[in-house]
C-alpha cells in the first residue's frame, strides 16, 4: 500500500517538552520521506488521522497539545518493536 502522505518525528526530552516535526509532505515528499525511513530501518506507523493532522504542522515546531495521545500511542508501539528486535 502506497502512503501519499508522511511525516517523521523527533523527541528528545533532555531538549524538548513534546516531540518535533523533522519532515512531512505530501506526495513525492512523502515516499522520500518514507524511502528514507526504510533506508535508516526505521519503523514505520500508519494512521491516516495523525498524520493529516502532522502533515499540517510547520517543520522543527512541537506537536500540539492535542495529539499528546496519538503521538505516545506511536511511541509505545515502536518501544514495543524495539524490544522484539532486540530480545
Amino acid at each position: 500500500m502506497k502512503l501519499s502522505k508522511a511525516a517523521a518525528l523527533k523527541y528528545d526530552p533532555s531538549q524538548n517538552k513534546a516531540p518535533k516535526v523533522l519532515a512531512s509532505g505530501k506526495g513525492k515528499v512523502a515516499e522520500a520521506i518514507i524511502a528514507k525511513a526504510k533506508e535508516y530501518d526505521i519503523p514505520l506507523f500508519a494512521n491516516e488521522a495523525l498524520v493529516e493532522s502532522l502533515v499540517g504542522l510547520e517543520i522543527d515546531s512541537e506537536i500540539p497539545q492535542e495529539l499528546y495521545a496519538a503521538v505516545v500511542e506511536v511511541f509505545v508501539w515502536l518501544a514495543k518493536s524495539d524490544a522484539r528486535v532486540g530480545s
